[in-house]
């Protein structure tokens, strides 16, 4: 999870950097698309075993993952890498609620407290103004949300098919979304919703080493940490997780990132214990 955790930060930094010469849904698109290939290579290698029979909760866990990462990648391009990521990591938070939700687990006094100091933590980084939230908040607490509604999903989902069933899933539609989302943009193409809608621009030089190496880090931590919750406790690889933002602080200050603000700096510190907390409990 250690790995997957400084992977998954490196992802977001070339994420980032490809994000300055093409569309948050572009860099989506080949995000995933490299996904497909290898773990398409794989099953080809090691057929799937599984027993299947949900097939519409895996279509939604591949949809909803979809517009999540949308969110997220938006995010990466637009506010600072520490910030974005840890708007993505609130998620531990919204899938204890769901679970709570839709499959009726139980949540003790001190799970609702770690919830309770997870939206603590989400208000000091967002700062809500006298006119709420802004668009990049709404669309980390979003990234969140969507993420939680995900996972909650693969726990579902992980005892009727094989683990590079579900992660190809999520692949598969984050790389045909993007391709039917570019064929209706010129008919949507607004300032609002520039999260969703774009044109296609072919990268060029370096931009291919981006994107490049962003798909092979994506690929190689979904892996690891699918992996990682198979071995050990959910609470410790969850608190595990949490190095995430670190490093990707530490990558975003490298990139040009501004140094986390105080308010900023103790939302995160809020949701990494609220989050810590949950996994535990």
């Amino acid at each position: 999870m250690l790995i997957a955790s400084f992977t998954f930060a490196v992802m977001g930094a070339f994420a980032k950097l490809a994000s300055q010469s093409m569309s948050s849904l572009e860099v989506v698109f080949f995000r995933n698309i490299a996904g497909v290939i290898l773990v398409g290579i794989a099953v080809v290698k090691s057929p799937l075993k599984q027993k299947g029979g949900k097939p519409f909760l895996l279509f939604f866990r591949g949809f909803i993952g979809f517009v999540a990462l949308l969110a997220f990648f938006y995010n990466i391009a637009h506010i600072s890498l520490g910030d974005a990521m840890t708007y993505s990591k609130t998620s531990p938070i919204f899938t204890a609620i769901f679970a709570w939700i839709f499959l009726h687990e139980k949540l003790s006094v001190k799970a609702w407290g770690a919830v309770f100091i997870g939206f603590v933590g989400i208000v000091f980084i967002t700062q809500p103004s006298g006119i709420g939230f802004s668009k990049y908040d709404l669309l980390g607490i979003f990234s969140g949300v969507g993420a939680a509604l995900a996972y909650t999903s693969v726990r579902e989902l992980k005892q009727y098919y094989d683990t590079r069933a579900i992660v190809l899933s999520f692949m598969l539609t984050g790389t045909l979304g993007p391709l039917i989302l570019f064929l209706i943009s010129p008919y949507f193409h607004t300032a609002e919703l520039d999260f969703l809608f774009a044109d296609f621009v072919m990268p060029k030089g370096i931009v291919w080493v981006y994107v490049i190496a962003m798909g092979i880090f994506a690929t190689i931590s979904q892996l690891l940490m699918t992996k990682a919750y198979g071995y050990t406790k959910a609470g410790i690889v969850g608190a595990v997780s949490y190095t995430n933002i670190l490093f990707s602080i530490a990558l975003g200050l490298l990139l040009g990132d501004a140094f986390p603000s105080l308010l900023t700096s103790i939302g995160i510190l809020l949701i990494v214990f609220a989050g810590i907390l949950v996994a535990r409990v």
